[in-house]
C-alpha cells in the first residue's frame, strides 16, 4: 500500500499503480522519479546525517512503494499494511548507481496482531513488520537502534520522520531522496496511536506531513544524543481531519511491538543496531 493511509479521522485512502516489479522501477527511471526528487508534503528538505542514510525503499509487484528503516545489516523495519501477502517485494537499491536495481527480500514477518480490516477501520493496530534481506546493506547505510520507549510521549515533544513519499498528493512522483519532517505530538499520546502535527501550521491549514509513499517510514526520538526509532508511519489526513496529507501524521508507537521485534530479529537471525 503505498498511501499513508487515512485512518484516524475518516475516508481511508489506499493507493496501488498495479504494475509488475520490473515495470515499476523501469517507469519510475522513465520518469525520473528515482531521480533526486521531493518527498513529503509541505516542502521537506533532503534528510541529512546517519538518519537519512538509515532510509530506503521498498517496492511492491502490485505497483506500491513503501519507506523502511534499516534496524540491522539484514533487518528492515516498516509497516505492516506495507508487506501483505500475495505479493513480492524488494528493497530498491538508489544508491550504487545511477540506475536503480533491485535487491532481494528474503522473508516478510507481519505481527501477528496486525490486522487490516482493523486499520481500514479506522481503529489503530499493530501496523508493524520486518523485513529480512538477502544480502546485507552496504557499510554507507548504517542501522539505527530502537527507542526503549521508557520515557513516556507528552504533547509537544518532538519528532523526526523521514520519508520517500510525494510532494504533492495525487501526483504519483515518489522520490529517490529522503526527506524529512519535523513534527511534534498532538493530542493525547498514547501506546496505540501517535498523531503527529507541523508545529508551523498546527493543522489549521497545510503543512509538512506523511503522504502517498511514506507508509512504514521512521519516526526519530532524540534520546541521551542519539536519533532512535520511536515509531512507523501509518496514515495521514488533510489539515482539519480532511482527506489527504498536510495534516496530522498518524503513527504506530513501538512500546507495545518492541519485544515482538526484538525476537523476531533473534529468529530470524538478525543483530539489532545497539
Amino acid at each position: 500500500m503505498a498511501e499513508a493511509t487515512t485512518v484516524s479521522a475518516n475516508r481511508g485512502a489506499i493507493g496501488s499503480l498495479c504494475a509488475p516489479l520490473l515495470c515499476l522501477v523501469a517507469a519510475l527511471v522513465g520518469a525520473g522519479v528515482l531521480a533526486p526528487a521531493a518527498a513529503m508534503v509541505g516542502g521537506a528538505p533532503p534528510a541529512a546525517g546517519a538518519t537519512g542514510r538509515s532510509v530506503v525503499m521498498i517496492l511492491g509487484s502490485r505497483g506500491t512503494a513503501c519507506t523502511a528503516t534499516a534496524i540491522g545489516r539484514d533487518l528492515l523495519l516498516t509497516a505492516a499494511h506495507c508487506v501483505q501477502p500475495g505479493a513480492e517485494y524488494k528493497l530498491a537499491d538508489t544508491w550504487s548507481s545511477r540506475t536503480p536495481t533491485l535487491r532481494d527480500i528474503s522473508s516478510i514477518e507481519r505481527d501477528p496482531q496486525f490486522s487490516l480490516h482493523k486499520l481500514l477501520g479506522h481503529i489503530a493496530t499493530a501496523d508493524v513488520a520486518l523485513a529480512k534481506l538477502a544480502q546485507a546493506l552496504p557499510e554507507n547505510i548504517g542501522p539505527v537502534p530502537l527507542d526503549d520507549m521508557t520515557r513516556p510521549i507528552a504533547a509537544g515533544d518532538a519528532f523526526v520522520v523521514v520519508g520517500y513519499g510525494v510532494t504533492v498528493r495525487g501526483d504519483g512522483r515518489t522520490g529517490g531522496t529522503a526527506r524529512t519532517a519535523n513534527l511534534v505530538a498532538t493530542g493525547t499520546p498514547g501506546t496505540l496511536q501517535l498523531r503527529l502535527v507541523d508545529p508551523r501550521t498546527e493543522d489549521r491549514s497545510a503543512g509538512l506531513g506523511a503522504c502517498t509513499g511514506d507508509s512504514g517510514a521512521p519516526v526519530f526520538r532524540a534520546v541521551g544524543g542519539r536519533s532512535l526509532v520511536a515509531g512507523v508511519v501509518s496514515w495521514s489526513t488533510g489539515p482539519k481531519l480532511a482527506a489527504g496529507c498536510g495534516g496530522l501524521t498518524g503513527v504506530t508507537p513501538l512500546v507495545r511491538y518492541r519485544p515482538w521485534i526484538i525476537e523476531t530479529a533473534r529468529t530470524l537471525g538478525s543483530a539489532l543496531a545497539p
